[in-house]
């Protein structure tokens, strides 16, 4: 097998490697081949006519920026008037690209490997003893530049330098080594690199090919999170940009809202994301917004409360306190209307909210409250009218027994009503008065109207009125009401009164 079988032999097995690799899509490899000419640096500087160049190549990717290749020629001619030769290289070269973009990226290599040549044609001032075919070390650098014509696909065009470790290419041997000029253009293919990031979202491009994503374009979706984000950060839908369908683009909910991307309802209070942060404005990350007891969804929906405040009405109870527990109507601060507002009645005076007379008693809670009666209790609710300091009622209805200072039963209705307005008004100092008729001794009369009245007196401080707020008098039959010649008006001036 001669030299030029041998060298196509390695091209064809290099083509057919890359065939291999470009159909089964291997990771990082691409190749290619080119064309162009080949002009010497010799002896014979005058005398160079150039000759055609043919090079096929194998490259693997070991970073953005650094590439390793492997190569052979053909031919590489180095033609004159007076001479030929014939050569074969055979290198690996490290490239090195300073930046790549979209559409071309500029590469620098520099190499080692072996030169098989063959004198073909001697010139006429040819050296003694000159091997006519032999193998040489060679040094190969230079620079290039590739233009993408497709995904795969680029046009390549290089220009460089074969640096031969002899010199004898030219038959001539002298002070330096030979060496020769190259240009060539032709088309590489890459294999794809299924672990690489075309598009810089965090994906490699065999993640984006099963997702389904778009390896060119950091964001598929179009939702402002890159698709590297979506999948590995936020567990989201690359391909939609709205994750859950709550009308929130996973942007907004990842960035903005700081809500789940993946669930509609992150709260799950019936509202999704979109109607809390958008319509309503309550919080999509909180059920109840207001912590009132009622989700934001049934304020809004069956209540028709308001979900940012706590207490519609301001009446000291919260809106779930009312509709939940009390059944109040949280739209209206006196549900009973007796003046006094829904929180007071249930937390201050225990009363009913929902019952203006919590005692059933005729007078309302609000009432009782003013002036000072227990609203839970119907017996203080009647009480005396005593208006102006120095006015006087009289209490009709006690009565004693004949003679004597004990009260009897039958009095104890007014005695009630008489303590029932001691304790509406607290401030209220009284005095107790007793009087008789003009019958019998009037000594008596005095003694016994005293006794009756301290005993009326004994009876208010036995049931809770203070001894310093009454002061008890007898005035026997001093200062009549009616006429003491009928017995109907000496009743009348039998008589206990309450004066203020």
């Amino acid at each position: 097998m001669n030299s030029s079988k041998f060298f196509l032999l390695i091209v064809v097995s290099i083509f057919a490697s890359f065939s291999l690799l470009a159909q089964f899509k291997a990771e990082n490899i691409g190749g290619g081949a080119g064309y162009g000419r080949t002009f010497s640096v010799t002896d014979l500087d005058g005398d160079n006519a150039g000759g055609s160049y043919f090079r096929a190549f194998l490259r693997h990717s070991f970073s953005d920026h650094f590439e390793g290749e492997i190569g052979a020629g053909i031919a590489a001619e180095l033609e004159g008037e007076t001479y030929q030769t014939t050569t074969h290289p055979l290198d690996v070269r490290l490239l090195y690209r300073p930046f790549i973009k979209e559409h071309w990226s500029p590469y620098l290599y520099a190499g080692v490997g072996a030169l098989w040549y063959k004198i073909d044609q001697l010139p006429g001032n040819a050296s003694q003893n000159i091997e006519s075919e032999a193998w040489s070390g060679v040094i190969p650098f230079g620079l290039g530049l590739q233009f993408k014509v497709g995904d795969n696909t680029s046009l390549e065009i290089s220009g460089g330098y074969h640096y031969a470790f002899n010199d004898e290419l030219d038959a001539v041997l002298a002070d330096a080594n030979d060496g020769f000029l190259n240009f060539k253009a032709g088309l590489t293919m890459s294999g794809f690199d299924w672990n690489a990031d075309l598009d810089g979202d965090g994906l490699t491009n065999r993640e984006e090919k099963k997702l389904g994503t778009n390896m060119k374009l950091a964001d598929t979706d179009g939702d402002g999170l890159v698709d590297g984000e979506e999948v590995k950060t936020y567990q989201t839908n690359p391909l939609i940009a709205d994750s859950d369908g709550d009308q929130l683009n996973d942007k907004e909910e990842v960035l903005t809202h700081k809500t789940n991307p993946n669930q509609p309802d992150s709260d799950n209070d019936g509202l999704t994301d979109y109607q809390e942060a958008v319509t309503y404005s309550t919080n999509p990350l909180r059920a109840d917004t207001d912590e009132d007891g009622l989700t934001d969804k049934d304020e809004l929906m069956t209540y028709k409360s308001d979900p940012l405040a706590r207490d519609m009405d301001n009446d000291g109870l919260s809106d779930g306190a009312e509709v939940l527990e009390n059944k109040t109507d949280f739209a209206k601060a006196d549900t009973d209307g007796d003046n006094l507002n829904d929180g007071d009645e249930v937390m201050k005076y225990g009363t009913n909210p929902l019952m203006a007379d919590s005692d059933q008693g005729t007078v309302n809670d609000g009432e009782e409250v003013a002036r000072g009666t227990n609203p839970l209790s119907k017996d203080d609710d009647v009480v005396l009218e005593v208006k102006e300091v120095g006015s006087k009622i009289v209490l009709d209805g006690i009565s004693f027994e004949t003679g004597k200072a004990e009260i009897t039963p039958q009095s104890e209705e007014v005695l009630k009503k008489a303590l029932a307005t001691l304790k509406a008004y607290p401030e209220m100092v009284v005095e107790i008065r007793g009087y008789t008729d003009n019958t019998g001794n009037r000594n008596f009369n005095y003694t016994l109207s005293q006794r009756r009245a301290e005993a009326v007196k004994q009876y208010l401080i036995q049931h809770g009125v203070e001894g310093s707020r009454i002061v008890a008098k007898g005035y026997g039959p001093e200062n009549p009401i009616a006429t003491n010649s009928t017995r109907e008006g000496r009743a009348k001036n039998r008589r206990i009164e309450f004066v203020r």
